[in-house]
């Protein structure tokens, strides 16, 4: 019996060679030669010469459209076949069906037969016999039968956890080769009977549906599935190593993704676990074993890491995101408002808050950061603010916490996608800089006046101009926070005076660079400098004048003298002053005549507090000229006529004209500081009423010419007190004169629309507190400036 059914049926004779045409059309009886090439014209090549013969011919051809190609006879039919082929065809397809289920068997053995056998048989079958339909159910039923016992194999074995696991990937492996190879064998079924019937499935389609239907839809082997997930996971986590087995991890992952169940049994249940996982794991650091933020931190990013890179190995790339997302949230969820106000005390590094940063942005916790470091801002600088016991050091604190908040910012606090600093924790930055200003008022704004006149008097002292100069503008960068800018203003003119009197700015250039940017970029009421240098030029010049017209060797050619206005510079004009010596006197009288020629109508008030003088001292090792203040010169001058002077006897020399306060701090300079050119019994860092004074010839100095009248520059607690009474009352003035101003314009307003208009009115100078502002109404309607309605007494009027 024939078993072999031919692919190709050959004629036994042919024509094939005398049916043949040359592609070289003959025109014009011009014959090419058999070897030469033909000359490349428009129809020289193979088609274009096909076309040219059916030209020749008259026949019509249209290539324009598409090229039908249908094979006939390609299926058989069982009517086509003759009765004694039948028996042939049943003998295969029995052959067939036992070779399907051999295949199909684990360990069947022998197919009893070869693959080329098998494929033949099929086609056959299919192509001839016309049982493809047949073929097609015997093949269901065997894949049924194959994935029953596929799936009882995998119920009832004794393995659990990761080695079952493995036991179930090799099942997948095998029966997806297997059904790789029926595609192949049975590639005839497929194409020519399958496809002609769209309704019914595939091979591969056919078994894998059916794999996935009674295994993955099965409760029991999803759960050991499952189960053999989490076994692995949590053992890689509690011991912090790679298990030997999860390479069969990875291969279940392959076999998942091509059953098309990877999301529902894989992905899904190992987001779920990780988040189960590590919200205990949460709970029980923060609330059993108390750890602190810090820690807590870095075991946040270690986790995720660890979760990412095993995501990474094991799972597809869009689980990787989900995992790391999952156990974020879970390590965070209820952590949030602790970490944000916990993070910013513990961690003072910008690495671990960048760390922070990003931890919260995947989470959406990016508001509850902000707004914890706002009130952390708010309350660190609250603190500096409010310490009254480092007044001195308090602008040095602002400026090294804005530094430390600025990189912070730059470094930590910056968008992945942009690269620019979150524009949300900026603003903050500066709200909380603000409203921690407001914490005492006043007082931040006297002191950057005082520390900027620090660096005036300081200097560059071997510094680049840059770096000076950004030295300046990171104090003038805290002068944008207060609100009370009047204050600052007088405290800055009343420094500024004191450095240009005294000559001890680091340099007239910088004086006015500063006066410039203050006026252009701060307060555009900062003009008064122009004035008080422009009197200084005209003393100069007045100076020059008069010592013009002294003998040489008059005493008066060291005399300098500085007439002010006393409209610019902020001194109060003194009722009582130290009485001078007498050659110092007589001086100062001379000068006075001749001013008053020079510019009659004119009244000259001395003011003694801010004067300078060089006084030559003899002591053991050598003369020395002490740069001293004029109450200084006034005391040493004493020690001329004795050696040791009480407390009361100088206080009686000096007419007690010397405020006592402020001879205490003179005698405090000279014999109580570094450098002691007097000395008192008892020793002491305070001057008290029955200390003695005198002379200490053993004092010594590198320096000839030696300064310790550093103590007029430093502002005193009792000037600093009469400059704040000064300051408060201007405010009165300014606010009584504001408010009439806008009544006189509006006539009519209710106390709130006043009030408003007042405060916008004066915020370019202070805000007042609305207490004040309503003390001042009612002292203006007792004034009868204003008047309140007679019918309703929320509303003012204006009295003309």
């Amino acid at each position: 019996m024939t078993d072999v059914i031919s692919l190709l049926t050959f004629p036994d004779t042919s024509k094939a060679f005398t049916a043949y045409r040359s592609t070289v059309v003959d025109v014009d009886n011009q014959a090419s030669h058999p070897r030469k090439t033909p000359r490349l014209d428009a129809d020289s090549d193979s088609g274009s010469a096909s076309r040219a013969r059916d030209a020749v011919k008259g026949k019509n051809v249209d290539r324009g459209g598409p090229v039908r190609i249908q094979v006939h006879g390609f299926t058989g039919s069982r009517g086509t076949v003759g009765s004694a082929l039948n028996k042939v065809y049943d003998s295969l397809y029995v052959r067939l069906a036992r070779s399907i289920r051999a295949l199909l068997e684990k360990g069947s053995g022998e197919l009893g037969t070869t693959y080329e056998g098998v494929y033949t048989a099929c086609r056959g079958i299919v192509c001839i016999a016309g049982r493809g339909e047949g073929l097609y159910e015997m093949l269901k039923a065997e894949i049924h039968r194959c994935v029953n016992r596929l799936a009882e194999e995998l119920e009832k074995t004794n393995k659990d956890g990761v080695e079952w696991i493995g036991q179930f990937v090799e099942t997948c492996a095998w029966f997806e080769r297997q059904v790789a190879l029926l595609e192949s064998l049975l590639t005839y079924l497929d194409r020519a009977y399958v496809l002609k019937n769209p309704s019914i499935l595939s091979i591969h389609d056919l078994a894998f549906t059916r794999f996935r239907e009674r295994i993955f839809s099965g409760y029991f082997i999803v759960e050991k599935l499952q189960k053999g997930i989490s076994t692995w996971v949590t053992w890689e986590r509690n011991e912090g190593q790679v298990h030997i087995q999860r390479p069969f991890l990875k291969e279940l992952v392959s076999h998942l993704i091509t059953h098309h169940v990877y999301d529902a049994i894989f992905e899904r249940h190992f987001v779920e676990q990780t988040q189960e996982y590590f919200s205990k794991e949460s709970y029980q650091m923060v609330e059993v074993e108390k750890a602190k933020a810090k820690v807590f931190l870095a075991h946040c990013n270690q986790r995720t890491n660890e979760e990412q890179g095993r995501a990474r190995a094991v799972m597809l790339d869009g689980t990787v995101a989900l995992v790391k997302d999952a156990a974020i949230r879970a390590l965070f969820e209820g952590r949030l408002e602790w970490m944000a106000k916990e993070v910013f005390t513990e961690c003072k590094g910008t690495a671990d808050l960048k760390k922070t940063y990003a931890l919260f942005s995947s989470v959406d916790g990016l508001p509850v950061l902000c707004r914890e470091f706002k009130a952390y801002v708010q309350k660190t600088v609250q603190d500096i603010v409010k310490d009254a016991s480092k007044d001195d050091e308090m602008v040095n604190r602002l400026l090294e916490f804005k530094s430390f908040a600025d990189i912070t910012l730059k470094e930590a606090f910056v968008n992945p996608s942009t690269k620019q600093t979150n524009q949300d924790f900026s603003y903050g930055l500066i709200d909380a800089f603000t409203k921690g200003f407001k914490a005492r008022r006043n007082k931040p704004a006297e002191q950057i006046a005082k520390h900027i006149d620090r660096l005036m008097r300081h200097g560059q002292r071997g510094v680049s101009d840059a770096v000076f100069e950004a030295l300046l503008d990171a104090a003038l960068a805290l002068y944008r926070f207060t609100d009370d800018k009047d204050v600052f203003r007088t405290f800055y003119h009343r420094a500024l005076a004191k450095r240009l009197l005294l000559e001890r700015s680091a340099s007239d250039d910088f004086e006015k660079a500063m006066l410039k940017k203050l006026k252009e970029k701060y307060d555009p009421e900062f003009g008064m400098g122009d004035h008080m240098f422009n009197d200084l030029a005209l003393s100069r010049d007045i100076m020059r004048e008069y010592h013009a017209r002294i003998r040489d060797d008059s005493s008066a050619k060291n005399l300098s003298v500085m007439v002010l206005q006393r409209s610019v510079w902020p001194f109060l004009a003194r009722t009582t002053d130290v009485d001078l010596p007498s050659s110092m006197q007589v001086d100062l009288n001379h000068y006075t005549t001749f001013y008053k020629i020079k510019h009659q109508g004119h009244k000259l008030d001395w003011d003694h507090s801010l004067g300078t003088a060089t006084v030559k001292a003899w002591f053991a090792a050598g003369p020395k000229d002490l740069t001293v203040s004029l109450y200084q010169a006034v005391v040493l001058l004493l020690f001329n006529k004795e050696t040791e002077i009480g407390y009361r006897q100088i206080l009686e020399e000096t007419l007690s004209k010397i405020d006592d306060g402020e001879l205490k701090r003179t005698l405090q300079s000279l014999a109580c500081a570094n450098k002691k050119v007097l000395k008192k019994r008892p020793a002491g860092k305070n001057v008290n009423n029955n200390d003695v004074f005198y002379f200490n010839p053993e004092f010594t100095d590198p320096r000839a010419k030696v300064h310790i009248n550093s103590i007029q520059a430093k502002e005193t607690a009792e000037e600093s007190q009469r400059t704040q009474s000064h300051i408060e009352g201007d405010r009165k003035h300014y606010l009584d004169a504001a408010i009439v101003r806008i009544m006189k314009a509006k006539k009519e307003l209710s106390h709130e629309q006043l009030k408003n208009e007042t405060i916008d009115a004066v915020k370019s100078h202070f805000v007042p507190d609305v207490s004040v502002i309503k003390h001042r109404i009612d002292g203006l309607v007792e004034q009868e400036y204003l008047r309140r309605d007679e019918e309703d007494r929320n509303l003012y009027i204006y009295v003309a």
